[in-house]
């Protein structure tokens, strides 16, 4: 018996799974983390280095407990964290201040900052992160950190994503310049690019603005694919796991990067990952640079490949917000919907509640519902939010087949789909394609992958993933409902690109909600043969 051990930092919780190279999954543990947020700034998210450690100590006795396993059997470990998900370190790597957690918008007017200087110099890496920076990733993060803190400039010494950081507390690493930096992190959300010559130049972070100056340099590290070990578990934290001391610890990555793995992502599917936000991702041997998307990097999801990565900034994050407001659950509200027809609750829904991440990028945009009436129900909300992000989802896989990404298989992968029926049928609908969701969940599985290849269990990851990626079951479009959500999608693109877009030309909504009314009515109208009425 060969066991690993995969840990996925969530933005809620850890989970640790410990597995085993023939019977897959054999014990879990999870210890929850709380996100700190001010009421008084919607922007504001972050998390304290402290409580994810204490956490991933608790889960980890969890799980082992669970699999009834001896920790000394464990022969590798492998981490995903959330991403850009940043933290400013001083001497021997201890943090200075809390993480800017990923759903962190501070730093929009910094991001807005890089993207003008990075046009107007001609960096090459702006077009590989899709034509504009983002508010959640690393370098507009750093730069907001280092202006609104100014008594801690003196102690910075660098500044680290949380799978990097947690890999090198975990083996004692306190060097940053031999710390392990993800290319799948310093990728897709610091502008780094082997083929260009790394990060950005100093002189164009030094025109972004002064206080970058020296950051470059202060940046170091040993930048590789998660094919590479970052180092081995110390004996201080290998105490506190309960673990043997010395197993092998791969580059860590982000957790929705390494669950495509786990739900057996290969070149041509589509893996979207549903969870508190959705990443969207796909791997190619070769692809364009992608407008709007958050970037393709070589070596990342997958070492051998490119991987490219695009999303939604709230998935469910915001179907718990509706549910919370009406002080009820989403199950609840899911259940209410089960039976629900294609635009039958007469709302359109625009779901920037935590603003754009692709294709548009822009986190100063917020939620629009359109098609109140005063029979609108919660249920009617979160289905109108659920096909709004199917609709989004759209929009995105669109964008990736115009700049030649092949779209063969889409899986659904992440929790939600685990539990929720009706957002897997909406989105078969909405793409008119089957969606596979896998069997059993695949949360903390890619990252045993990268521990099985770690500890040579498995030759190369894609015989890890054939002995142990779950198979699908199929969720398969109602072609009774795609003429109607070919209509409403024609109507939510128009209005996505017109309202999210600053300086968009004027468009007409005149025809807007009384076609939404319309299409609500014949929806609700009782299908032939049926008996009595569904009025609403």
């Amino acid at each position: 018996m060969a066991v690993v051990a995969g840990v996925d930092f969530g933005t809620q919780s850890v989970r640790v799974s410990i597995v085993d190279h023939e019977r897959g999954p054999i014990g879990a543990g999870v210890s929850e983390y709380a996100v700190i947020r001010n009421r008084a700034d919607p922007d504001f998210a972050t998390q304290s280095h402290q409580a994810h450690m204490d956490a991933f100590v608790d889960a980890m006795h969890l799980a082992l407990a669970e699999a009834g396993v001896s920790g000394t059997d464990v022969k590798a470990i492998a981490l995903d964290t959330t991403g850009s998900t940043v933290v400013p370190v001083g001497e021997d790597l201890e943090p200075l201040d809390d993480y800017y957690l990923w759903c962190d918008h501070r730093a929009k007017d910094e991001a807005a900052l890089i993207t003008e200087v990075a046009h107007r110099e001609k960096l090459a890496a702006i077009d590989y992160c899709g034509g504009v920076y983002s508010s959640e990733w690393g370098f507009a993060k750093l730069l907001h950190w280092l202006r609104h803190n100014p008594d801690k400039r003196g102690q910075f010494v660098t500044a680290l994503e949380h799978c990097d950081l947690v890999a090198a507390t975990l083996c004692g690493e306190t060097d940053p310049n031999n710390v392990a930096r993800s290319v799948c992190a310093m990728g897709h959300k610091w502008l780094w690019n082997a083929e260009l010559g790394g990060l950005p130049s100093e002189e164009f972070l030094v025109k972004v603005d002064p206080l970058l100056a020296g950051v470059r340099a202060r940046l170091g590290g040993r930048y590789l694919t998660s094919d590479h070990i970052a180092g081995h578990l110390s004996e201080d934290w290998a105490d506190a796991l309960g673990l043997r001391a010395g197993i092998p610890i791969p580059v860590g990555a982000f957790d929705a990067h390494w669950d495509a793995m786990g739900a057996g992502i290969a070149e041509g599917d589509v893996v979207n990952v549903v969870g508190t936000a959705t990443c969207v991702m796909a791997i190619a041997r070769e692809t364009a640079c992608i407008p709007g998307l958050c970037g393709v990097v070589r070596g990342s999801i997958h070492p051998d490949y490119i991987g490219i990565e695009a999303g939604l900034s709230a998935c469910g994050y915001l179907f718990e917000a509706i549910a919370t407001r009406s002080n009820t659950t989403v199950r609840e509200l899911s259940a209410q919907a089960s039976d629900y027809r294609a635009g039958q609750t007469g709302l359109l829904r625009l779901t920037w509640d935590n603003g754009d991440r692709t294709v548009l990028v822009n986190p100063r945009l917020g939620g629009v519902t359109l098609g109140w009436t005063l029979n609108s129900t919660a249920a009617d909300e979160l289905f109108a939010a659920i096909e709004g992000t199917a609709f989004h989802t759209r929009v995105i896989l669109e964008r990736m087949a115009e700049y030649g990404v092949p779209i063969g298989r889409v899986i659904q992968a992440g929790g939600i789909p685990q539990k929720n029926a009706v957002l897997n049928q909406v989105y078969a609908n909405v793409m008119n394609k089957p969606m596979l969701v896998p069997e059993r969940p695949i949360t903390s599985l890619g990252s045993a992958l990268f521990a099985f290849v770690a500890a040579g269990v498995f030759p190369d990851l894609r015989a890890a993933q054939r002995a142990l990626c779950p198979p699908y079951r199929e969720v398969k479009p109602d072609p009774s409902a795609r003429a109607t959500y070919d209509r409403l999608y024609a109507m939510w693109r128009g209005l996505y690109f017109a309202m999210g877009t600053p300086g968009s030309a004027p468009v007409a909504m005149g025809g807007v909600l009384p076609a939404l009314r319309e299409i609500a009515a014949s929806a609700r109208e009782p299908a032939s043969g049926s008996e009595g009425m569904n009025c609403r």
